[in-house]
């Protein structure tokens, strides 16, 4: 399975219409579990990766800052997120783990890019 960070950044995208985004998501990619803290700042972090997200209808934007916003499909059902297309070969599932942790100020959410500068 190929997770592009981008995509975990699940966790990723304040909380534009969808007030039960934020908290710690986890994943399964392979052997490996990922946790992704997504934040109502509008941020979302994994490892040492913060990106930017936002939610446009029923669609999850992600940017880590390189002037584009990824676009994935989304289906949010409780503690359950789904997100699929964009540079995903297969849809991924997260799971909430638990609530997010505040963002330390030594790390800084990237830029919004506009909206018309979207990778497909």
């Amino acid at each position: 399975m190929n997770i592009t960070l981008a995509a975990l950044g699940a966790a990723l995208l304040a909380t534009q219409g969808i007030p039960t985004l934020p908290g710690n998501w986890q994943a399964r990619a392979g052997g490996e579990i990922r946790h992704i803290m997504v934040r109502a700042d509008s941020s979302a972090q994994f490892g040492e990766e913060v990106a930017r997200w936002r939610v446009v209808g029923d669609s999850l934007w992600i940017t880590l800052g390189d002037g584009v916003w990824q676009v994935y499909a989304m289906q949010l059902a409780g503690d359950k997120l789904t997100i699929a297309g964009g540079d995903l070969e297969k849809p991924v599932s997260l799971k909430r783990v638990g609530a997010p942790t505040a963002r330390p100020d030594t790390l800084a959410i990237p830029d919004a890019p506009p909206v018309t500068a979207r990778a497909w």
